[in-house]
């Protein structure tokens, strides 16, 4: 029996998801599946995720800069971003993913065009009023310390320290867990620590599958029952439970 879930981070926008992507959209509902957050991280990537949003009703846009492009782009494409996300922000439910991965990093100077870029962002975020979906990746500490001023901040795709967690959770932040949890015991020490009312459950499909190849929407549903053991409760309160929060969050 389906559990209703919104998977609160996806990119059904990549072309992963060319040959199908329709269908895949068909096979979350058929899950259980009542809302799919697409990110978008580029000028194309956030046209898509407008696309899809405009197409389906079920599906919502968040439009970002992802942390790659703000290490390698040029000012020229990081600003014609920032001009789209203002320009389309009563459209989106959120701003991001954006933020820093400094698993990439390789010099001081990259993390710097990265911080740069993530900073215009957060500004964007606060001047619209919209919840900020961050990526921080090895990064999770110097992600908090520039969002502070963020009403509502999605840490997308938590993967850092329990102690970590809980100062974002101390500022009223959300964490949102990836289906990596199915078979990570770091995110399943994660799951067990991070209150339910904090928390939100997403597939980053393509990426990070439970099973075999390529994620997608309709997997969200492995990670409930991994998530309802970790904690010891129904399943059902945790899907209703991630579902509020991901309505609370992302106002939907």
């Amino acid at each position: 029996m389906p559990y209703p879930i919104i998977d609160s981070h996806c990119h059904l926008d990549f072309p992963k998801f060319n040959r199908d992507r329709e269908e895949t959209i068909l096979r979350a509902r058929g899950a259980g599946v009542v809302g799919m957050i697409n990110s978008g991280i580029s000028l194309k990537g956030n046209r898509m995720s407008l696309e899809l949003a405009e197409q389906h009703d079920d599906i919502y846009a968040t439009l970002g800069l992802s942390p790659d492009i703000g290490r390698e782009g040029e000012d020229k494409e990081i600003d014609a971003i920032l001009a789209q996300i203002e320009a389309n922000a009563g459209k989106a439910v959120g701003i991001g993913e954006a933020g820093l991965d400094f698993q990439d990093c390789k010099i001081n100077e990259e993390r710097e065009r990265q911080t740069a870029a993530f900073k215009k962002v957060i500004e964007l975020a606060k001047e619209l009023d919209k919840p900020l979906v961050v990526h921080a990746r090895l990064a999770e500490a110097e992600v908090l310390k520039l969002v502070r001023s963020v009403d509502t901040v999605i840490y997308h795709c938590y993967s850092g320290s329990v102690e970590t967690m809980r100062e974002i959770l101390d500022m009223g932040y959300y964490i949102s867990l990836a289906t990596l949890v199915c078979f990570s015991k770091h995110h399943q020490i994660l799951a067990e620590a991070v209150p339910l009312e904090s928390l939100l459950l997403e597939t980053d499909s393509p990426f990070l599958s439970p099973r075999k190849g390529r994620n997608e929407p309709a997997f969200i549903v492995d990670s409930i029952p991994v998530v309802a053991q970790l904690k010891n409760m129904d399943p059902a309160e945790i899907a209703k439970s991630a579902t509020k929060n991901a309505r609370r969050a992302f106002n939907i």
